[in-house]
């Protein structure tokens, strides 16, 4: 390890200080030319310095922060970007009250909106500066990882090497092998890093102690058995060392405030996106003059049967029930932008205030996926264990196109480590689905690129 690869931490730290710094100095800096209090030491100005201090953080746990190395600048800057004008906003709103006092105005007024607009920008491009020049100087230090992938098959090399490739800059995929493969240890051993997906588990475990002797970074896939383990607690048993994992449902607090979350969510979602709502039912009417809403029957908790609504965005003629795929003929052209925007999704604000659905929870499945899923993969039946949602883990990490398999994967971790505050963690990250419009609603694709063994 070179002398720069062990100060590249404290690189990216002093980085990460200097952008948040000036993001808090733009808004003093800016706002000062009005509020000319807030740029003076005082009890005013210490409130808003903590109250944007603790926003921001708390926003940044939620959308994520500066990860440099380990994210695309893309998602990178799309969070920190969202965490930063949430807080502008509400800071804002802040100066906005305070300012009614008897030396300035007797009633609340909506203050210097330009100011706002002009500290967006600029901080906008301070993310997006220090973002690049965060993410070229870790790869100007680190070099991609040489990596290899061992798998049982080519079907599952093909699964996950595109996902591998789409961080060129971390890793340098230099051999595909499969798991029987007499040169598996020799391969693992001249990398610095092993995907393992799709193994059995016996040789999983002893390619995972390989890599933990050696110092090698390892990536394997989810099994059901992980999953359902993440929820667990180390405990010990007089001297012996367990992982407890107590299987209940949501405690009676828990469903009651899920369930008045879900009563106010739905009430605003409906208000403030009704008129969307009215917009969307007359361009879809004026298309083709059918019908506006689309329903379908929908398995929830239990098993439960209900009609999910949503807005049509498929042709009524020679429709069948049956996934979209890549560049779907069935789609009209306003349903081309609804699925891109998940605008089609709006009109679920109303199952959830019948209690069909929850604001988060799995993704309700056609009855048709249902049981085709769950007569590949058993353990699909799981997600049953709760109230289908309009968004949760699979909604935002997901695509149309994401296998059932990780699909399920993602909706069991949210199963396991259900909490209130990962609910609002999720509503909040919901936003971001709007800034990847393009990959998460790519439907089925026909085709795709083949991977072969190397070895």
């Amino acid at each position: 390890m070179t002398l720069l690869q062990k100060a590249q931490r404290t690189i990216i730290f002093l980085l990460k200080s200097l952008m948040y710094a000036l993001l808090i100095g733009t808004f003093f800096v800016v706002f000062g030319t009005e509020y000319t209090w807030i740029i003076h030491l005082s009890r005013t100005t210490g409130v808003t310095f903590v109250t944007f201090c603790v926003l921001e953080l708390a926003l940044v746990s939620v959308y994520g922060g500066y990860a440099i190395g380990r994210l695309k600048s893309k998602p990178i800057i799309t969070s920190l970007s969202l965490a930063t004008f949430a807080t502008d906003l509400v800071s804002h709103l802040q100066l906005c009250i305070m300012n009614v006092n008897e030396n300035n105005n007797d009633h609340f007024v909506y203050e210097s909106p330009e100011l706002l607009v002009l500290v967006i920008v600029i901080q906008f491009v301070l993310i997006v500066l220090f973002t690049y020049l965060g993410q070229a100087i870790y790869f100007g230090i680190n070099k991609p990882e040489k990596c290899c992938v061992i798998t049982n098959s080519e079907l599952a090399l093909n699964t996950v090497m595109p996902k591998i490739l789409r961080y060129k800059k971390q890793y340098n995929v230099t051999d595909m092998v499969h798991f029987t493969s007499p040169n598996v240890y020799d391969i693992m051993s001249a990398c610095d890093t092993v995907f393992i997906y799709e193994v059995p588990t016996k040789h999983k475990v002893l390619f995972t102690e390989f890599c933990y002797a050696n110092n090698k970074n390892v990536y394997t896939s989810f099994e059901m058995s992980d999953v359902m383990l993440m929820g667990g607690k180390s405990i010990l048993l007089d001297d012996k060392p367990m992982v407890s994992a107590v299987i209940r449902d949501l405690t009676f607090e828990q469903r009651f405030f899920k369930r008045a979350m879900d009563i106010v969510i739905s009430l605003v979602g409906i208000i403030l996106t009704g008129p969307i709502m009215i917009a969307t039912a007359i361009l879809i009417k004026a298309e083709d003059g059918g019908s506006i809403l689309f329903r379908q029957k929908r398995a929830t908790k239990g098993g439960k049967l209900f009609d999910v609504y949503k807005f049509r965005t498929m042709t009524e003629t020679d429709s069948v029930n049956e996934s979209a795929k890549t560049d779907d003929k069935r789609i009209t052209k306003v349903g081309k932008y609804l699925r891109k925007f998940r605008i089609d999704e709006l009109p679920q604000f109303f199952n959830i205030l019948k209690g069909d659905m929850s604001v988060v929870g799995p993704r309700p499945e056609m009855i048709e996926n249902v049981s085709k899923y769950t007569a590949e993969l058993p353990e699909f039946s799981y997600r049953l264990k709760v109230k289908g949602g309009l968004t949760g883990y699979a909604q935002i990490v997901g695509k149309y196109n994401t296998s059932p398999k990780d699909k399920l994967v993602l909706d069991l971790m949210y199963i396991e480590k259900y909490s209130l505050w990962l609910d609002f963690k999720l509503i909040m990250q919901t936003v971001t689905v709007l800034f990847k419009a393009g990959d998460s609603t790519k439907g089925f694709a026909n085709t795709e690129k083949k991977y072969e063994f190397t070895e």
